[in-house]
């Protein structure tokens, strides 16, 4: 049976303030930045081909399919990069158009 990713109870995890594609988005401490982004829509981007909403692939830095840009300037891989707070997250980076 696979295993399935849970997310700590708010209660454990602090907000922390954060904007994604210039909108304020609250995310938890401890999360991702891919996290932060899905829990505000359905996908990071879409497929080029067939335009089916897409995500991290690999959630752990290899595939390379989930690339965003911090504060504007440095390019990260959203999987494996920590929200901080005031971090500002522009997923145009990302292929396609985002969900």
């Amino acid at each position: 049976m696979p295993k399935t990713l849970h997310r700590l109870p708010a209660a454990l995890s602090p907000e922390v303030a954060v904007w994604i594609d210039g909108h304020p988005a609250p995310a938890r401490a401890g999360d991702t930045v891919l996290t932060a982004v899905l829990e505000h829509r359905a996908a990071l981007q879409r497929d080029e081909l067939s335009a089916r909403p897409r995500a991290g692939f690999c959630l752990m830095g290899a595939c390379q399919d989930c690339w965003v840009r911090l504060h504007g300037v440095q390019r990260v891989r959203a999987c494996s990069t920590l929200v901080a707070p005031g971090m500002r997250i522009d997923t145009s980076l990302a292929q396609g158009t985002p969900a």
